[in-house]
């Protein structure tokens, strides 16, 4: 009869303790609309959560442009990446809500072309983009009901390509506003 009981036990233990962690959505699909408006740069992204304020990320962005340069003037950005990163959200309170930090790392693919005028001809200057990035981020995220979320981030990052670096900079600025969806 104890064996039973100590069975019963271990079994009851284990549906609460999986019950307690299943409380919550565990992916969330989002999309950065501030800069969709502002640049016509679409990021869009994949969060799955692998603890109660922990998550891995993916996204993808299109038309990623380096500093929110402009293409007015016969610049043309042909440049999309791919970011990997992790979440942690300090709040203990609601899953995956209030301050996080966000640690990652990006690949950049593609290129970035000019017109320039030199010694009275038309000249195009294409700069090969491709560039690895290392980089952290922060936001705050609003989680309403588990099923919708909202927030501002912004990130920073330090990419290793010696060519966008004479061209740019080597260090990137990205921020924006998320809206999310749990399932």
């Amino acid at each position: 009869m104890k064996k039973v009981y100590l069975l019963f036990s271990l079994i009851l233990a284990t549906t609460f303790a999986k019950a307690q962690t299943e409380e919550y959505p565990k992916n969330e699909v989002k999309l950065n609309i501030a800069n969709t408006i502002a640049i016509a740069s679409v990021e869009f992204g994949y969060e799955r959560f692998i603890g109660f304020n922990q998550s891995v990320e993916v996204k993808g962005l299109i038309n990623d442009r380096i500093n929110y340069h402009s293409e007015s003037g016969s610049r043309d950005f042909n440049t999309n990446s791919i970011k990997l990163g992790y979440n942690y959200y300090f709040d203990q309170e609601k899953a995956g809500a209030g301050i996080y930090a966000n640690p990652f790392v990006k690949y950049r693919f593609g290129d970035f072309t000019q017109d320039r005028t030199i010694e009275g001809q038309t000249v195009t200057i294409e700069t090969d983009m491709n560039t690895f990035m290392v980089g952290l981020g922060a936001g705050y995220k609003w989680n309403f009901g588990n099923k919708f979320v909202l927030g501002p981030f912004v990130n920073i990052a330090r990419n290793f390509s010696e060519e966008v670096k004479e061209r740019f900079s080597a260090i990137e600025f990205n921020a924006g506003f998320n809206v999310g969806y749990r399932f």
